[in-house]
């Protein structure tokens, strides 16, 4: 089979499209044939080697041959121990705890990292599904459930996770104010965000708005900017951004709410959980996937040097089906 292969740490010119052997799935595993994936924080910073923590356990080449956790396919064949599918069972989810290798034609995955996909939905669209709505969801729902009226805040909310969390606040009513780059703010309008911040031109911390929620996927700030920014009893969690602020969130976050009403801390992805949730929202209309580009398999590569900019709307996608040679 096809597959985009990476054997050292570095940028997109380290990967390479190989023929590799077909996996053949444990008991517990669906045989998937991947029609889609999607790039995600986890698997630039894998490529990357950065930060050192993904270098682990293996130092000096990668852990995982194949990178891409965000798939979406038909079940090609299934495990002797499997229960909730069968061959022909179009599905998606996301694989990073099952060893990654969505950027090839198949891949192998415990069944409990897949979900049925609704008929609705593009596989394209459920490939930018799992990780992003997650990390949402997860963000949204960090302390406690977001009620309407409620002022809510998604710092980098012009990326995948961010796109996911201002439809999914605004589906609880809240009012919402999204931060990006100048060129994602008419895509957040369009997606129903209450109001937009070009970080360039204004700091969220310092414009004397205090908000319920903090949605953080592009943390630059200190810790006690945040806490600045929340209203008494409000709820600051980060979800990614730059290595050392997530660490003072980490170490100090906890420290700083013992001796306020305020709560700072981090967001850890449980993979695949509120998938239904998400689902249900999808099919109500409430929520959409927002993608900006869509690959060839063949041209993984030049999808991650666009991922490595920072410039995209929403996801990007591989689309793996049409496969070249």
């Amino acid at each position: 089979m096809k597959a985009i292969v990476y054997r050292k740490f570095g940028l997109s010119d380290v990967l390479h499209m190989e023929d590799v052997d077909k996996p053949v799935p444990k008991d517990n595993e669906v045989l998937v044939s991947v029609h889609a994936a999607s790039i995600n924080d986890w698997d630039w910073g894998l490529l990357r080697g950065k930060p050192f923590v993904n270098r682990l356990p293996k130092v000096l080449k990668p852990k995982h041959m194949i990178l891409g956790c965000d798939v979406a396919g038909k079940v090609e064949a299934v495990g002797s121990g499997v229960t909730q599918f069968q061959q022909g069972d179009e599905v998606f989810g996301d694989l990073s705890g099952s060893g990654f290798g969505g950027f090839a034609e198949y891949v192998c995955a415990h069944e409990n990292a897949l979900s049925l996909k609704p008929a609705s939905m593009t596989f394209e669209q459920a490939a930018s599904v799992p990780q992003a709505s997650a990390l949402a969801m997860q963000g949204l729902r960090n302390k406690k459930q977001i009620q309407p009226g409620q002022k809510v805040l998604i710092n980098g909310g012009g990326g995948g996770a961010g796109s996911f969390a201002i439809q999914i606040a605004k589906s609880f009513g809240a009012e919402v104010t999204g931060v990006d780059s100048a060129r994602k703010l008419d895509m957040m309008r369009a997606i129903g965000v209450d109001h937009v911040i070009d970080y360039a031109e204004e700091d969220f911390t310092k414009n004397g708005q205090r908000y319920d929620l903090i949605n953080d996927n592009a943390a630059h700030h200190s810790v006690f900017d945040y806490r600045r920014a929340l209203n008494d009893g409000g709820v600051y969690g980060v979800l990614g951004g730059a290595t050392s602020r997530i660490f003072q969130v980490i170490f100090l976050g906890p420290i700083v709410s013992l001796f306020s009403s305020k709560s700072l801390g981090l967001v850890l992805l449980k993979p695949n959980k509120d998938m239904d949730f998400f689902i249900e929202l999808f099919e109500a209309g409430k929520v959409k996937p927002i993608i900006d580009k869509t690959y060839p398999l063949s041209e993984t590569s030049e999808a991650f040097r666009y991922f490595g900019e920072s410039q995209q709307c929403g996801k990007i996608v591989i689309n793996v089906k049409d496969v070249d040679g």
